[in-house]
């Protein structure tokens, strides 16, 4: 699944803190577990659409990308569910799941990558005293939400690669002839960065303080 880069637009949604944004996220994924209805469902989805396209003003193509990276999943869960429980059931559950992914995908596009991490760095800063370092976990954050549209475009590019050459499989094949040298490359690319990151230091351990002696009093 790939995240919905930031859109630059100006809209009330864009102009709430990320804090009331990520918590809004959070209220929304809590209620559609409270209400495990189909209706409630659907409603969600339906407001979600709504702030997307009408609020925030996004592009539908923003969202239609977040849809299409799910959709297998989302046909997996009615099927299963439809051979187990009852199609009603693993509809509800796939629109659940639409709903989540698509308000979350409507966060990133209006919210810049480093006030998420803000928040998170403050959310983590109680942890310091377990010894977490909240910076830590806002590069590691950064990070994560930077590679993933590099690895779409490294999978975009295996796959032109392969079809420049004559080959063009489809279905599991293709998933098989993609995996083997996308995870060669993310190898690569987490040996360079970590060989980056060991030469800046970013994982030593921060100077302790030293404290200052009292002014000397004179006699």
């Amino acid at each position: 699944m790939t995240l919905a880069l930031y859109v630059p637009r100006r809209s009330p949604v864009h102009r709430l803190p990320a804090g009331v944004k990520l918590l809004c996220l959070a209220v929304l994924a809590v209620v559609l577990f409270a209400l495990p209805t189909l209706t409630a469902a659907g409603a969600a989805l339906a407001g979600v659409l709504g702030v997307g396209l009408l609020v925030a003003r996004l592009p539908a193509d923003v969202l239609a990308r977040q849809a299409r990276a799910v959709r297998w999943w989302l046909l997996a869960l009615l099927v299963v569910h439809a051979l187990t429980t009852d199609v009603r059931t693993g509809a509800h559950v796939a629109l659940r799941l639409l709903a989540l992914v698509l308000a979350a995908a409507v966060v990133t596009a209006t919210t810049r990558v480093n006030e998420m991490v803000a928040v998170v760095e403050r959310l983590c800063a109680p942890l310091r005293l377990l010894g977490v370092r909240p910076a830590r976990v806002g590069l590691a954050i950064t990070m994560a939400l930077r590679f993933i549209p590099v690895l779409t475009e490294r999978a975009e590019r295996i796959r032109a690669a392969q079809a420049a050459r004559g080959g063009s499989p489809r279905g599991l094949l293709a998933l098989r002839t993609t995996i083997a040298p996308l995870l060669v490359q993310v190898l690569q690319m987490a040996h360079d960065v970590s060989e980056a990151l060991d030469a800046r230091g970013a994982d030593d351990a921060p100077a302790p303080r030293r404290r200052r002696p009292p002014p000397r009093e004179d006699p």
